[in-house]
C-alpha cells in the first residue's frame, strides 16, 4: 500500500500541510485457523511489515528524510464461536491484539509506527448467505447456480495505551455477493467476488499523539476473486476508496491490493 495523497475531510489538500510525504507498508501475516469441534474455534494472525516513510522535520517541507522499519506488527489472538445455526452460516470472534509491533523507532511518530503499544479487545460477527433463486419473476440465478452473499463486522477497541499514547477505537465492516463457477479446468473452485468494506475510526488520544490528525471514516469497494487447486486455496482483490472523511491532514492511497493464500490439513 502506497500512501502519498494529502488528505482533508473528503478533498485532496496541498502536501505543504502534512510533513508525512509518503509511507509505503508491504504487510506479510502468517495465520492458522483450528476447529476443536463443529461450534468452537481459534484464530492467530501473526503480521510483519515493512514500512518505508518520507517525511518534514520540524515543518521544514526544505528538510525531507527517508527511513525504513521492519517488524513484526501486533499479534491478533481469537476465539471463534459457529454454534448459532446448524449450516454454521454465522460466527461471532473475540479475542486481543497484543503490543507487540515494535513502536519505538524514533524517526517515526506514534501514528506511523508499525506497532500501537496497546493491548486491544477484538470483538466481531459474520454471517454467510444464499440469495433466492428469484426476485418475484426476476430469476437469481446464474447456470442454475445461486448468488452467495456475506457480512461481517469487527470492533476494535483499546483497553491499555503505552508512554501517553492510545489509538482510536475502529469499526470496520464488510458486505459483498459472489459467484462460484464451481469447477473450472484444473480449478476446483472459481468465484469472482465484490466487496464493500467500511471503516470508522475515532481521534487518537494522548500527549503523544496527534488528535487533530487522525481518525477517519472511509468507504473501500474491493472486486476479486478466489480460486481452489488441490487443497491450495488463493484469494486476490484491488481495494479502492470511494469515499473518504479524514480529520485534520493524512495521507491517503489510490488502491492497496492483496493475496491469500491457505493450505487446509
Amino acid at each position: 500500500m502506497d500512501q502519498y495523497i494529502n488528505f482533508h475531510a473528503t478533498q485532496p489538500a496541498s502536501a505543504f500541510y502534512n510533513n508525512d510525504k509518503y509511507i509505503r507498508t508491504d504487510f506479510m501475516e502468517f495465520g492458522a485457523q483450528y476447529m476443536f469441534n463443529r461450534s468452537w474455534g481459534a484464530m492467530l494472525e501473526v503480521p510483519y511489515w515493512v514500512r518505508q516513510y518520507k517525511g518534514a522535520y520540524g515543518g521544514n517541507n526544505d528538510d525531507i528524510h527517508w527511513y525504513q522499519n521492519n517488524s513484526i506488527g501486533d499479534i491478533r489472538i481469537q476465539g471463534m464461536y459457529t454454534g448459532l445455526s446448524e449450516d454454521m452460516s454465522t460466527g461471532l470472534l473475540m479475542g486481543v491484539k497484543a503490543p507487540s509491533g515494535d513502536w519505538h523507532y524514533p524517526p517515526f511518530d506514534r501514528d506511523t509506527q508499525i506497532g500501537t503499544g496497546s493491548t486491544d479487545l477484538l470483538m466481531g460477527a459474520y454471517h454467510l448467505g444464499t440469495l433466492p433463486k428469484q426476485l418475484g419473476t426476476l430469476p437469481l440465478t446464474f447456470r442454475e447456480r445461486p448468488f452467495n452473499w456475506y457480512v461481517q463486522v469487527n470492533y476494535n477497541l483499546p483497553l491499555w495505551g503505552q508512554d501517553h499514547y492510545t489509538p482510536g477505537r475502529e469499526v470496520d465492516g464488510a458486505v459483498g455477493t459472489y459467484y462460484d463457477f464451481g469447477k473450472v479446468g484444473p480449478l476446483k473452485e472459481l468465484a469472482p467476488m465484490l466487496t464493500f468494506l467500511a471503516s470508522d475510526r475515532t481521534r487518537d488520544t494522548g500527549t503523544a499523539a496527534d488528535p487533530a490528525d487522525s481518525g477517519y471514516t472511509r468507504f473501500i469497494i474491493g472486486p476479486g476473486v478466489e480460486t481452489k487447486l488441490g487443497v491450495i486455496r488463493a484469494y486476490a482483490d484491488i481495494e479502492v476508496p470511494i469515499f473518504q472523511n479524514m480529520r485534520g491532514y493524512q495521507l491517503t492511497t489510490p488502491w492497496a491490493a492483496k493475496v491469500i493464500l491457505s493450505y487446509s490439513f
